[in-house]
């Protein structure tokens, strides 16, 4: 095999991600032309046929797929140098759980005013992005890190608690308290099939919540769904997104949730990342 072009693997990265050639010349600001002389240029160089083209779009081979991964790992690399060769200006990746991504954009205000010239972008998302390989700066998550090039830090515990919208109590829950027994009566809203191994999905169901009516792997879309009067569900006590509606009482508390921030050790010296993790941490100190 003869040594990979970047600018080639690039072009197999978006083929691979619009699903054609059209699609990845849009993407890269190329020409179908272009596009289909830099495969074959890789194709030449890897010594064999990458990608099938059809008139529907393309389909990459298990081969083709192995270099995706590479040209996946080099861009993540490439984007983290670009971002420390910009001490104070470029961009600063943050990646949180979608749930506490309005918290998170509260905790970073003054990180924005102080810094102007660097460009925050916050990721909320439910997988977990890998901070060691530099897919983020920075990443708050809910469990605890392995790696040993990760500096960890413990944020804050939360507390879930149940919530419905205004109107919802008024014609269903006037006590405002939801008794031993009658969960079974009510609907719930909460996250979908996958997460139900969360503790507040499991205490929900330990309430007795036998109906989901609506699931999503969106909490902006739940909550729209809690304030257009769908159901009951957990949101955390500090979570802005419950403002305006109204706390259930339960039997049992809803459970903590402890939250961690974690960055790699090779940017302990950057000054906007120091800055943008002191900006979170007192903002969670300050709403614990």
């Amino acid at each position: 095999m003869e040594t990979l072009s970047w600018d080639d693997l690039r072009v197999l990265l978006a083929v691979h991600r619009a699903g054609s050639l059209l699609g990845a010349g849009k993407a890269l600001g190329l020409s179908t032309s272009t596009i289909a002389r830099r495969l074959d240029a890789l194709e030449a160089a890897a010594g064999r046929q990458l990608v099938y083209r059809s008139q529907s779009g393309t389909e990459l081979k298990p081969e083709a797929l192995r270099m995706v991964q590479l040209a996946e790992g080099l861009e993540h690399g490439l984007d983290a140098l670009r971002r420390d060769q910009t001490v104070l200006a470029g961009t600063l990746r943050v990646s949180v759980p979608d749930g506490m991504a309005p918290t998170l954009t509260r905790s970073l205000l003054a990180f924005c005013q102080e810094y102007p010239a660097v460009d925050l972008e916050l990721i909320g998302e439910n997988r977990m992005a890998d901070v060691a390989a530099r897919e983020a700066d920075i990443g708050v998550r809910l469990t605890r890190s392995t790696s040993n090039v990760l500096v960890e830090k413990h944020l804050a515990n939360f507390r879930f608690a149940l919530f419905a919208s205004a109107d919802y109590v008024r014609r269903h829950l006037s006590t405002r308290r939801l008794g031993k027994g009658e969960a079974a009566a009510h609907p719930f809203v909460g996250l979908d099939e996958r997460w139900k191994a969360l503790p507040h999905e499991k205490w929900m169901r330990a309430l007795g919540a036998t109906r989901f009516a609506f699931r999503s792997s969106s909490m902006d879309a739940i909550e729209e769904a809690v304030r257009y009067g769908v159901g009951l569900a957990a949101f955390l006590e500090k979570d802005p997104r419950s403002a305006g509606l109204i706390r259930i009482e339960t039997e049992t508390d809803g459970p903590s949730q402890s939250f961690y921030l974690v960055y790699h050790r090779d940017l302990r010296k950057q000054p906007h990342v120091r800055a943008a993790v002191a900006s979170i941490e007192a903002y969670m100190r300050a709403h614990r």
